[in-house]
């Protein structure tokens, strides 16, 4: 078997594109997708078209509305070719609002319910905030499932679990931007490659964590910049992977063995951890990369998002 074939036995391999016909070669069970992601697809000749009839067929409506129609139009194709689900992301722009956070969510839901779709087959991607966490929770109450995104720390995590929300995201390849950054010249790749890399570490932790203590909440590592550093948490529950690391694993025929498993958390000398809001957010406070790459993250949804919208109303 490759290295692909190999992962898909402890892990759930999911889809990280908006580019919903590269997905029939790797044949993934869930897909991720966000608002970069889909203002990439859109400008290409294939899906162009696509951004074009949406936008007529819905010229005068609220572009907010518009939006999301085309999220769901893609998600509808994804689901069209993939057997799990797909993530859709609520607008980040709405990050530190609860109430619009929800709101946006069930329109999103009623979409896809309105093609047919299961609501089971349906996780909304929201920022994991205080207030985008406050939101998910409240959606599980009602049914809808969320994948909580730009997680970046152990404490986003905690809270996430807190709230009972079906999966999160933790953020592999920007962890390791900021380390590899901030280290600068003393940074040596080989010793911070596999196990050591911070991000692997990070995802690592929070998945022996959860495991630990029975948490429910699905752990999906996201953003990777090798393929070090998927085979280095083979054995999470999900990876969310380009189509470009997709093709390396695919093509790689070298060993691969599970690094991570639910059994093994079990023996580990953990603690429990609760947090309130006030604890959450200085605990996040603390954590400098975190911050930054949580406020880097919205900044550039914010900015993809008003490019959508842009285009939309070209169109």
């Amino acid at each position: 078997m490759n290295q692909l074939e190999t992962l898909k036995q402890f892990t759930t391999v999911v889809a990280d594109t908006g580019d919903f016909k590269q997905l029939a070669v790797f044949l993934p069970q869930d897909a991720t997708t966000n608002p970069s992601l889909i203002l990439k697809a859109v400008q290409k000749p294939d899906y162009a078209p696509l951004l074009q009839e949406v936008a007529s067929q819905f010229r005068g409506r609220a572009i907010d509305e518009i939006v999301d129609r085309l999220l769901v139009r893609f998600g509808c194709e994804i689901l069209s070719i993939i057997p799990g689900r797909v993530s859709t992301e609520v607008d980040a722009r709405l990050s530190f609002d609860t109430e619009a956070t929800v709101t946006r969510a069930r329109r999103i839901i009623e979409l896809y319910q309105a093609q047919g779709i299961h609501i089971n087959r349906v996780l909304i991607k929201v920022a994991a905030t205080w207030e985008g966490i406050a939101a998910a929770q409240r959606l599980e109450q009602e049914g809808i499932h969320t994948n909580l995104t730009l997680l970046f720390s152990f404490c986003q995590a905690v809270a996430c679990g807190q709230a009972k929300v079906q999966l999160i995201s933790p953020f592999v390849g920007r962890i390791y931007d900021w380390y590899k950054k901030s280290a600068a010249a003393s940074w040596v790749e080989t010793e911070r490659a596999g196990a050591n890399d911070p991000g692997v570490q990070s995802v690592t932790q929070i998945y022996n964590y959860y495991k630990k203590f029975g948490i429910a909440t699905e752990v999906m590592g996201a953003s990777f910049r090798n393929v070090g550093q998927i085979t280095a948490l083979a054995g999470c529950d999900l990876l969310t992977i380009s189509p470009d690391l997709l093709a390396v694993l695919a093509a790689s025929d070298q060993p691969l063995p599970k690094a991570l498993g639910a059994e093994a958390a079990q023996s580990l000398d953990i603690g429990h951890v609760t947090l309130d809001e006030a604890q959450f957010r200085l605990a996040l406070n603390d954590d400098a990369m975190a911050t930054e790459k949580l406020a880097e993250g919205i900044r550039a949804f914010c900015v993809d998002a008003v490019k959508l919208e842009q285009l939309l109303l070209a169109a």
